[in-house]
């Protein structure tokens, strides 16, 4: 199995509980303090983890140069707003619906792929992109009371998941490029250095804004610290994971194993937030099991 994949599989794992958590804190905070701590908390435990690798791989850090800078600035703001959408969207509709929306973002990541780095993506990848892409619409049109696909498809939840589905993508690939662009190291170290300037970036420009436009949220978010910490942690270990199998690997077939967190959801929906999952949502995750497992053996 390439490493990609376990890399993939295991930030996938990670990135739902972490949505998970953050979930819970929307009862302590709001949206953007629910964004925020995926950031700020996390930032510690990148340095920590950019310094590990950098010594047990006796690897010099390089310097970054000015394309590595713009593109982790851009990939940086554009998974703030993909994040804030996301969480926002928690508060319409169920937590699998929630996070089903935004899996949109494999065909949008191979779009911005082609665009921004001239990337394309085999026959049979493309087929597995879109079969996925088909058990997300399963999911998120599974819990609308109507069972209308125009319906779910048009309602204000579908636009903001798809809109937060195209950030995550369009930030997918501007960190790719950040991380191609370096001029040295390997593909753990390259990635450890993409996160940690992500991190800056999103971290100093979210406590800019709340320091001058939300000073309560920013207290809320101090006195949240205890579980901050560990949504710091679990989102460092996620973004970690897909920055190094985004450097290994091309973001769309990344993107498109990485929708096998939909299982996970399911598992965490039903265990954890004991919501109701239908008959489609769970048809909807058969499909993107059988595309994960049609990417799988492809690669």
């Amino acid at each position: 199995m390439p490493l990609w994949i376990a890399i993939t599989i295991a930030a996938a794992f990670l990135q739902n509980l972490r949505s998970a958590l953050q979930k819970r804190l929307k009862g302590r905070m709001g949206t953007t303090g629910a964004t925020f701590v995926r950031f700020g908390f996390g930032l510690p435990f990148a340095l920590l983890y950019l310094t590990v690798v950098a010594k047990l791989g006796g690897e010099p850090i390089p310097r970054p140069g000015v394309e590595t800078l713009v593109a982790a600035f851009f990939g940086g703001l554009a998974q703030i707003g993909a994040t804030f959408l996301l969480v926002y969207l928690f508060g319409f509709r169920n937590f699998i619906v929630g996070t089903a929306y935004s899996k949109t973002e494999p065909v949008q990541a191979a779009f911005f792929g082609f665009l921004i780095l001239g990337e394309t993506v085999s026959p049979f990848g493309l087929l597995a992109v879109v079969a996925g892409a088909v058990g997300v619409i399963l999911i998120s049109i599974g819990n609308a009371r109507s069972g209308s696909i125009v319906r779910g498809l048009a309602s204000r939840e579908a636009l903001i998941g798809i809109a937060s589905g195209a950030l995550f993508g369009a930030s997918a690939v501007c960190f790719r490029a950040a991380a191609l662009a370096l001029p040295e190291g390997s593909a753990a170290l390259r990635a450890a250095i993409v996160l940690c300037m992500a991190l800056v970036i999103q971290t100093a420009a979210m406590l800019a804004w709340m320091a001058v436009a939300d000073r309560d949220e920013l207290r809320r978010v101090v006195k949240a610290w205890a579980p901050g910490l560990l949504v710091g942690l679990v989102g460092a270990s996620a973004s970690a994971g897909w920055f190094t199998a985004m450097t290994l690997q091309k973001v769309a077939y990344v993107r498109a194993l990485g929708q096998i967190e939909l299982v996970f959801t399911i598992a965490s929906s039903i265990l954890w937030f004991r919501e109701t999952v239908t008959r489609l949502e769970l048809l909807g995750a058969a499909v993107i099991v059988f595309a994960i497992l049609a990417l799988v053996v492809g690669a």
